[in-house]
């Protein structure tokens, strides 16, 4: 017996796998996006942690009003 007279699915095993492998291949790729995506949209959020000179707390009291003019004077000469 020849190789035709086998089984009649010999040789279309990588093809029938072929489906289910894309298939995979898609489910993976789809979940690497969406975790690139949630990161980037969580890091897009974060807010970046930028020191604040004193004259920009100052700036940001007398803005506020938790302090007068007066104050805010006396104090910036006296961080300056």
């Amino acid at each position: 017996m020849g190789p035709f007279w086998g089984s009649r699915w010999d040789g279309f095993g990588p093809f029938m796998m072929l489906p289910m492998m894309l298939f995979w291949i898609l489910i993976i790729v789809i979940g690497i996006l969406l975790v690139r995506k949630l990161w980037r949209e969580r890091s897009d959020t974060q807010v970046p942690t930028v020191s604040k000179t004193a004259l920009d707390i100052l700036k940001e009291r007398y803005a506020k009003g938790e302090i007068s003019k007066e104050e805010f004077e006396q104090i910036k000469k006296d961080i300056e």
